[in-house]
């Protein structure tokens, strides 16, 4: 009973996205004032206060209707979200919480540190180091990537990821409500003086109206030219806290719909993001059985991929029912790999019962990947939560980094999302640290939440020949200036940059993208290019030197809650993530 409360109070903020503050609130001991303490430090007091909050009700065998009211109430007291928020995040969480409290073991500080990270303790905790079994192969001696024969063949690869489409969007209404996710038809109008939601979207807390996914899907459709389509993930909206299965299956069915009409011809390779499921980020491992089983979700997925839209094929479906991950042929020597992030997501409670490779996803992995090594076919891994976030658990993305290690012949290309933002991960060779071996990639969001322009990018990748690398090429990102079609109800979607210009790469290979980082290190300007585009052209704030370091920092850094491939030291990592 004591693991239920302790993630039902640590749900409510974890998937709002925001702290918990003290304000003089009365909690049964006594009051707590403001302490003066650091941002991060109070997010931890008061995961801790919150607990300790609560230790004589639990002792008191509380019913779980008991449990979820304190939950509530805390909630409410330290002003974690409004009433409606909290009341119904409360409610959403309730059964999942209580079928994980009953195989997990786990203390407070544990539970707090898996959420705030090494700001809370150790972030090797919670969970123990676990490894996954690789074949006795030796590892093929890597080869330096080398740009193609001029006239060879291209590949045009369309990155669409983080749609978070929001059916209940209405232009003109309170865009500042107070709430994780605004511009809903329920908000009301906005106070007086105060813009409402735009009409094409609007850069706080709103998610993607329906008609500026059409647009987008128009655009794309009339002016750019693809061969294939990487769907990495997050369709649904941000209203965390009412959604329902239904609701989630009504946006998989309906976006499958859209891209069909759009796109009836078009090779289209899906993820699963962190939002797809209700509750948010709730993905159990397949031993979960009965009303909490997610077969509900990975059962809809394999009739909208294979069934409805014909974009996998039958062999597909055996592995997305196992656990919303599969690998399927592109071209005989390029294999497409769609990995479910969920199964690292530190955020998906199930976790807490067993975090060892769940699903067998990872040794899943490498038998494909041993497989394509085997047959010289080449690999695109595609997923949502790119695996040197924060928001991946500790030894899954260190085993991950391991395989990308072994397997850096095979693989080559990783396309992510997640973050909203547009950025890389450079990945390095686990013996010589200063060797780049891979990059992970991340094109920014559609969704404007929050703060940003919508935007979407086309790949030019090696193309389908004899000896291809299946390489990136070249790039170039596109958006739109939000500003602009509000001002003017005429949505344009613009050119933003092209990596080679904009930064003066000469190729866009993993040596490449590290030379790029170190260059960033001593030249300003290039930085501020750099954080201009990261932002999708939408930039708040300033940036100052411990933040352009901890940024640039964050490019070398591939491996969750890890820093060893910071190349500058005493630097804290930062993790520029959006709400997700």
């Amino acid at each position: 009973m004591k693991t239920c409360i302790f993630l039902l109070i640590l749900s409510t903020y974890s998937v709002v996205g925001k702290p918990l503050h003290f304000n003089s609130y009365d909690l049964s001991a006594g009051k707590f004032k403001s302490w003066g303490l650091s941002l991060k430090t109070l997010d931890c007091f008061a995961c801790r206060v919150a607990v300790k909050e609560i230790d004589d009700l639990i002792k008191t065998n509380a019913t779980k209707d008991d449990v979820a009211k304190l939950a509530t109430d805390i909630c409410d007291l330290l002003q974690i979200e409004t009433d409606r928020v909290c009341e119904y995040i409360v409610r959403e969480f309730e059964p999942e919480i209580f079928g994980v409290a009953v195989g997990a073991v786990i203390s407070p500080d544990e539970l707090c540190t898996r959420l705030l990270g090494v700001t809370c303790g150790d972030p090797s905790d919670p969970g123990s180091p676990w490894n996954v079994t690789f074949p006795n192969i030796p590892k093929p001696t890597p080869t330096p990537p080398k740009p193609p024969k001029a006239g060879s063949p291209t590949l045009r690869i369309l990155h669409l990821t983080d749609l978070h489409y929001d059916r209940r969007y209405k232009v003109g209404s309170n865009a500042e409500c107070g709430e994780p996710l605004c511009c809903r038809d329920n908000d009301g109008p906005p106070a007086k003086g105060v813009a409402g939601a735009g009409a094409w979207g609007d850069y706080r807390y709103c998610d993607s109206p329906k008609w500026l996914i059409i647009n987008l899907l128009e655009h794309l459709s009339s002016t750019e030219k693809f061969d294939a389509i990487y769907m990495t993930g997050d369709l649904p909206a941000h209203n965390v806290w009412n959604q329902t299965r239904d609701d989630e299956l009504e946006i998989l069915n309906e976006v499958t719909d859209m891209l069909l009409k759009y796109f009836p011809n078009t090779k289209i390779f899906p993820a699963i993001g962190n939002h797809e499921s209700a509750p948010v980020n709730s993905f159990p491992p397949p031993y979960v059985k009965g009303k909490n089983s997610i077969d509900w979700l990975y059962t809809a997925f394999g009739k909208a991929w294979i069934d409805t839209a014909h974009w996998l094929p039958e062999d597909t479906r055996a592995t997305i029912k196992q656990g919303g991950y599969y690998a399927t042929e592109f071209f005989p020597d390029l294999l497409i790999v769609s990995l479910n992030m969920n199964m690292c997501n530190n955020q998906n409670w199930w976790l807490l019962i067993n975090e060892t490779d769940p699903a067998g996803e990872l040794q899943w992995l490498i038998s494909t990947l041993q497989k394509a090594e085997d047959k010289n076919q080449k690999v695109h891994i595609l997923g949502h939560i790119a695996p040197g976030s924060g928001d991946c658990l500790k030894w899954w993305s260190w085993n991950y980094y391991q395989i990308v290690n072994r397997y850096e012949s095979t693989i080559t290309g990783q396309y992510f999302g997640h973050t909203h933002i547009q950025s890389l991960e450079v990945m390095y060779d686990l013996t010589n640290k200063s060797r780049p071996i891979n990059v992970v990639h991340m094109p920014g969001s559609v969704t404007t939440y929050k703060h940003l322009n919508p935007g979407y990018r086309i790949c030019e990748m090696d193309g389908h020949y004899n000896g291809s690398s299946y390489m990136m090429l070249d790039y170039n990102n596109t958006i739109l200036n939000l500003t602009e079609a509000n001002l003017t109800n005429k949505p344009v979607w613009q050119f933003a940059y092209n990596p080679k210009t904009e930064y003066g790469m000469k190729n866009l290979f993993p040596e490449d993208w590290n030379d790029f980082i170190q260059r960033m290190k001593t030249d300003r300007p290039l930085f501020d290019r750099f954080r201009k585009n990261m932002f999708k052209s939408h930039v708040t704030g300033t940036c100052d030197e411990s933040c352009r370091k901890g940024q640039i920092c964050s490019l070398e850094s591939g491996r969750s809650n890890d820093d060893t491939f910071c190349k500058d030291a005493d630097v804290d990592l930062y993790k520029a993530v959006t709400l997700c």
